[in-house]
């Protein structure tokens, strides 16, 4: 595997942080810009909101950019609102620069998730994916708990500072590996990607010898000069959005993606009240189950990586029947404190790879359009997890107790099943229709 990818690991570490660590430091910030719970909670609205809008727009402002350019750029951005943030005295500033950070944010999972996938074999795709995939998972286990525990000991602040810091190494190293070709086609970064090939006529990419041929005699041929490497253009944007659109079976993975993440997030969002309310855990307890679900999340993502490319049908179909199990069973089981406990690690273990397997799949079926088709995956990603909580919140509102957010997980992985079982019926029926004009 490329270091780059690595890399771009370590970026979206430093971004999942930011993202999910404002759930510890609300009541402070609340506190501090003398502002209302509500009011703090509508930063990680902002945040959510920007990914969404963000991931497809970032992506066609920087299509036509080498790669290393726009990942340099989204980064800087992502960090300068952090410091930003760190410093402002005020509620609205705070607001808006978490607005931008997340369309930095997104712009750079777009990109990241396309340059992964350009440096390595087809075969690797999978691995590429799950690396940058894991560094929120990563964030989930490591990130989120240390944000709360220096936001409780020098403040929100420093939690702000911290996300900054641990960005400046990516921001150095995507300097030093990541390729800077721009997209369509396989970037040749350093430790990865494919070879160079010589062009139609023969003529070898700058930087390697050509191939001589033998020369007639008593005529000597003359020097050639290799030709420079020719950059693939990058398609236009509306036959880009048209390849997208018309890809067979791209908007139902879309859609299921949102649905599980709306399922993993909802319950996430209120595992707290659960566990403390329903489970009669302590609340020191609930660190512990948050990194229990982060390394079990950690875990699927690796999972993923290694075995979804073998089977991804059937990865992702008896997972997402797992999870509506797993949900389920916890709605029923939260009352007893070693059965939720049990099940929390396993329930991140299986949202994090079935997730991670649908990324990929998004990015198989976009074909050359791979930038665009890694921004609405992002978005998808971000819609679920921004609707998620939200229905879990209507269900806690109309007293459906704690349990409630969690029976909502259950019921929107079984319209996600429904979504696969969809897709997977229009599918044979084409291939059928197929066979049959074929045979005719």
């Amino acid at each position: 595997m490329p270091f780059a990818v690595y890399v771009l690991g370590l970026a979206v570490f430093a971004q999942g942080t930011s993202e999910f660590m404002l759930s510890g430091l609300v009541s402070a910030i609340a506190a501090d810009l003398d502002v209302s719970l509500s009011a703090a909670g509508l930063l990680t609205s902002a945040f959510a909101v920007g990914m969404v809008l963000g991931a497809p727009l970032m992506a066609l402002f920087s299509r036509t950019w080498p790669r290393r350019r726009a990942l340099l750029l989204f980064l800087a951005v992502f960090i300068a609102v952090h410091i930003v943030g760190a410093l402002t005295p005020g509620y609205g500033v705070l607001l808006a620069a978490r607005f931008v950070g997340a369309l930095a944010n997104a712009g750079f999972w777009a990109v990241a998730l396309a340059a992964a996938v350009s440096m390595v074999p087809d075969g690797l795709r999978g691995r590429a994916t799950a690396v940058v995939v894991g560094g929120v998972t990563i964030a989930c286990v490591v990130g989120v708990p240390a944000g709360a525990v220096l936001g409780e000991r020098w403040g929100w602040r420093a939690a702000f500072w911290a996300v900054a810091v641990v960005s400046l190494p990516a921001l150095w190293a995507i300097t030093r590996s990541v390729p800077g070709g721009v997209p369509g086609g396989r970037d040749r970064g350093r430790g990865g990607g494919t070879a160079p090939v010589a062009d139609a006529r023969g003529t070898a990419p700058a930087g390697q010898e050509p191939e001589k041929a033998p020369a007639p005699a008593r005529t000597p041929a003359p020097a050639r000069t290799p030709a420079p490497a020719r950059t693939p253009a990058p398609i236009p944007v509306r036959d880009e959005l048209r390849l997208l659109l018309t890809a067979p079976h791209l908007l139902p993975t879309l859609l299921t993606m949102a649905l599980v993440q709306g399922a993993t997030f909802c319950a996430f969002s209120y595992l707290e009240p659960l566990l403390t309310r329903t489970t009669g855990l302590t609340t020191t307890w609930v660190p512990v189950a948050l990194a229990l679900f982060g390394a079990g999340a950690f875990l699927g993502v690796g999972a993923a990586g290694r075995y979804a490319e073998r089977r991804p049908t059937a990865f992702i179909a008896y997972g997402m029947a797992a999870l509506a199990l797993g949900w389920s069973t916890l709605a029923l089981t939260a009352g007893r404190p070693v059965a939720a406990l049990a099940l929390i690690p396993l329930l991140g273990m299986l949202a994090f790879g079935t997730g991670t397997a649908l990324i990929t799949r998004v990015l198989g079926l976009a074909g050359r359009s791979s930038t665009l088709a890694g921004a609405f995956g992002t978005s998808a990603f971000n819609l679920g997890a921004a609707v998620g909580p939200w229905a879990g919140g209507l269900a806690l509102e109309a007293g459906g107790g704690y349990r409630a957010p969690v029976w909502v997980s259950a019921a929107l992985m079984a319209l996600a099943l429904l979504t696969e079982g969809a897709r997977r019926l229009r599918r044979v029926r084409s291939r059928k229709r197929a066979s049959g004009s074929t045979a005719g």
